[in-house]
């Protein structure tokens, strides 16, 4: 009788961190969008509606990131290196998000063009936590 070994299975996301999780990239897009639309029209209301965005897209990405630092303490002795990772790009792209905010705070003829290029990169940022998360972690190997 031959020996059969069954693919590691990949552990989903809680429910819970699945939708949180689901915010910052919608929002950060959005703000990307606004923005964008503010670099076309300067219509000073594109750069308000990205500032809200911007704030949403922190407070379920920052929420997203505290479940990522506990996900991180359980997954400790696991020998993985992906929970940290995931926990460093929600990290950085908190601390980014963060910066647009200030950025976005000033007087709206301001923003640009460092609200743009911060709003890119937070988009990308949070795409990748995106795709990492939702790509599950590996949890164990069966023998």
């Amino acid at each position: 009788m031959a020996a059969v070994s069954a693919p590691p299975y990949m552990k989903p996301l809680h429910p819970v961190h699945a939708i949180l999780l689901a915010f910052p990239f919608p929002l950060f897009l959005a703000a990307l969008i606004g923005d964008f639309a503010y670099w076309q029209t300067f219509h000073i209301q594109w750069a308000n509606f990205s500032s809200w965005l911007i704030a949403g897209g922190l407070v379920g990405g920052g929420l997203a990131m505290l479940w990522a630092l506990v996900g991180l303490f359980r997954y400790r002795g696991s020998g993985s290196s992906r929970p940290l990772i995931y926990f460093i790009v929600l990290l950085v792209m908190w601390v980014l998000g963060l910066i647009n905010a200030f950025v976005h705070a000033r007087d709206a003829w301001a923003v640009m063009p460092e609200g743009l290029y911060l709003s890119t990169v937070t988009t990308l940022l949070a795409l990748v936590a995106s795709m990492i998360g939702y790509s599950g972690f590996r949890s164990r190997e069966a023998v």
